[in-house]
């Protein structure tokens, strides 16, 4: 594959700004980085895009973790065995990942990212404040679950992955949107690492497109995590709305062949 221009670089940048941002504050900064990768590097292979992504994606991810993990101090009998269990789901979707079809995206997303909208919609008052639904072993089970499940979606595809995250942390487990958003950080810093374990020695990776990106989706990170603490939960809670909308009508338009 030929090197992006320079012009390309740049938009990618800022892609990876946006998608650290929007990434911290309620996941999904894949939405904006996958599509940016496969515009910019039309003749790039689907492995390829996908690793590129993954290392984009794990310097903000590591950057907001942190700030999430020094605010937040979330609980580590949930956010240890949910990472362990993404970081395994990951590596075994990342394994199959260069046997899905560049076509198969944005149809999985669409309906996922549907479903959740309306859940968050039709429960006006869900991830308002934290009220476990689990405690003890059922609730370390729920976490694990989750994390393999998640982790195996994001290391075979990964679009939404922070969301999924998310909404499945208040819906299915009770945290509110910012303690589940500081937990969905950790989360996905173990699905990226572990899909890179995979993705580096199959030479998978553009470097160059991958550092931009990454040293970009930091600064929006940082923001982006800052932001969230700073307004709470109502703001994340909103932010997540408007951002899976944007997204269900970006995707939704590139399936149905509205944008063609």
């Amino acid at each position: 594959m030929d090197d992006p221009t320079a012009t390309v670089l740049v938009l990618l940048g800022l892609a990876g700004l946006a998608a650290g941002f929007v990434d911290a504050v309620v996941g999904g900064g894949g939405l904006i980085q996958l599509p940016a990768l496969l515009l910019g590097l039309p003749n790039a292979a689907t492995v390829q895009v996908l690793a590129t992504n993954k290392v984009a994606a794990i310097s903000g991810t590591t950057v907001s973790a942190a700030t999430y993990y020094r605010r937040i101090r979330p609980d580590p009998r949930t956010f240890l065995p949910l990472m362990l269990f993404a970081f395994a789901g990951s590596a075994a979707g990342a394994l199959v990942a260069s046997q899905i079809p560049r076509e198969a995206f944005e149809p999985i997303v669409l309906v996922a990212l549907v479903v959740v909208g309306g859940y968050v919609l039709l429960k006006p008052r869900l991830g308002d404040a934290t009220a476990l639904r689990f405690s003890g072993h059922r609730h370390t089970a729920a976490a694990m679950g989750t994390g393999l499940a998640i982790g195996f979606y994001d290391g075979a595809l990964g679009p939404g992955t922070g969301s999924f995250f998310v909404i499945t942390l208040v819906g299915l487990l009770g945290y509110s949107f910012l303690e589940a958003s500081a937990k969905a950080k950790l989360a996905n810093f173990a699905t990226n690492l572990a899909a890179i374990v995979v993705f580096a020695p199959q030479g998978a990776i553009l470097w160059k497109v991958a550092l931009v990106m990454g040293a970009c989706n930091i600064v929006g990170g940082y923001v982006g995590a800052r932001t969230a603490v700073s307004r709470g939960t109502r703001f994340v809670r909103i932010f997540f709305i408007v951002v899976v909308s944007a997204f269900i009508v970006r995707i939704g338009g590139d399936v149905f062949g509205f944008w063609s």
